[in-house]
């Protein structure tokens, strides 16, 4: 009986396995046309994003030239306040004396804590700058009555301090930093992304209104008088801040945010998360990894290996200072092996600006893509409600062919003289062909080639 019943499962089985070869012939023969958006750019496993904060010297001195050599764009938040040409950075308000006046008889409280947080860097106090930033680091942990203490000791030591004038201190300065806007461009021209860190490098949490504008405004007129309205895309809050209130103020102003960029589809895991990416269900893990001095190149090799394991991983590297001079520097030799190391998986992983990957995904999301086979011919059309002065990266369509097709030949409705040959490929569902559009700029025309 047991062999009975283990010979008809069997047969079972192998009907359901001629079934299911049966409906995946059907839907290999009978759909051909059929158009996706690949997940990234190439029909890539994954993406990966090179960024650095802080716009210091040896980024572009030591870490863009191995980059170039390799092939490999990156993203550079700079810190605008410093750059020859630009607004610097100041205090908006009511006068200064009048609200240090006030810190002698009114403690700080909820109602004037952002005025004087806004105001301490700019009192000419030394340490003035190290109060804004922990106060606000304080401040975001939640620790409200401890910061508001630490403002009321700064405005102690400003009242007893001979004050320095600031009119022309430059913030979050080192003596080495000297790139010039001339410079920016030429970075750009190479295919690397210059974007915003703020003017001054601030705790953007504790500073009221105005003044958070102004960093974040002002930094993005800059980017964009002196190198176009293309680099005004991204940007990056300091100190990684995911502050509700920043993010509010900052998502008005960038379209983009390596801080945070909420999205149904999107799961976000910032530097000091534990959490495992592969454990996401989300259709997009944005996995942010920051290597510090001291994080060993095994394990800087395993989050790439990662990325590549799983289909919905954007490695998202950030960087701060390189050979000794910025925060928990890199040194060359590690970055030449390290981004050795990722040219070699160029096969799997696509290598592209936080705005790039950025744009490439939300073109994705938006998009729409109709195709039809006739007259021997696939036409395929993509539209997108999304502004196509500033979405502008190419998607990458996967179209499946008739399966007696051997070749096949692209044209576009707006060149049709234009014509490009198209390797085919196989996968489990049959013959396809790869291309990239961007969208709604022009109906693609697929035909097979008779010529071989």
């Amino acid at each position: 009986m047991r062999i009975i019943i283990y010979t008809v499962r069997n047969i079972i089985s192998v009907f359901g396995i001629l079934l299911l070869f049966a409906t995946c012939a059907s839907e290999k023969n009978e759909h051909p046309g059929h158009t996706v958006i690949t997940k990234w750019q190439g029909d890539k496993r994954s993406a990966i994003s090179i960024t650095y904060d802080d716009g210091v010297i040896t980024n572009f001195t030591v870490a863009r030239p191995i980059m170039n050599d390799l092939g490999l764009p990156g993203t550079f938040y700079i810190v605008t306040g410093k750059v020859e040409g630009s607004q610097k950075g100041k205090f908006i308000g009511r006068p200064k004396d009048e609200i240090i006046k006030e810190t002698a008889t009114i403690k700080t409280n909820p109602d004037n804590f952002f005025e004087r947080a806004s105001l301490i860097a700019y009192t000419g106090m030394k340490d003035a700058v190290e109060y804004n930033v922990e106060a606000g680091s304080l401040f975001e942990e939640g620790k409200i009555a401890e910061a508001h203490a630490l403002i009321d000791e700064a405005y102690e030591q400003v009242r007893s301090s001979n004050l320095t004038d600031v009119e022309n201190v430059v913030f979050d300065n080192h003596p080495e930093d000297t790139t010039t806007w001339k410079e920016y461009q030429l970075y750009t021209s190479e295919g690397h992304e210059i974007a915003s860190h703020s003017i001054t490098h601030p705790r953007l949490s504790v500073l009221d209104e105005v003044n958070m504008l102004y960093e974040l405004e002002q930094s993005q007129s800059d980017i964009q008088k002196f190198l176009g309205a293309k680099y005004t895309f991204s940007a990056e809050c300091p100190f990684g801040t995911e502050n509700p209130r920043v993010m509010e103020y900052a998502l008005k102003v960038y379209p983009a945010l390596r801080n945070r960029m909420p999205e149904p589809y999107l799961d976000e895991l910032n530097r000091s998360s534990q959490r495992l990416p592969g454990e996401s269900d989300k259709e997009y893990v944005q996995w942010q990894r920051g290597p510090h001095t001291d994080t060993s190149m095994d394990l800087m090799k395993s989050w790439v290996d990662t990325s590549i394991v799983h289909d919905n991983i954007w490695l998202v590297l950030v960087f701060h200072g390189v050979d000794g001079i910025g925060w928990e520097p890199r040194t060359g030799a590690d970055l030449q092996e390290y981004f050795g190391y990722i040219k070699q998986k160029e096969d799997y992983v696509w290598v592209a600006t936080f705005a790039d990957v950025t744009k490439y995904v939300r073109e994705r999301k938006n998009s729409k893509v109709s195709s039809t086979l006739k007259d021997q011919a696939i036409v395929v059309n993509v539209s997108s409600d999304l502004d196509p002065e500033v979405y502008d990266v190419p998607i990458t369509l996967k179209t499946y062919l008739p399966e007696a097709w051997k070749a096949s030949v692209l044209t576009k409705s707006s060149n049709p003289d234009d014509k490009v040959t198209l390797s085919i490929q196989q996968d489990a569902l049959g013959a396809y062909v790869l291309y990239s559009v961007i969208p709604g700029q022009s109906e693609i025309i697929l035909t097979e080639r008779v010529d071989l």
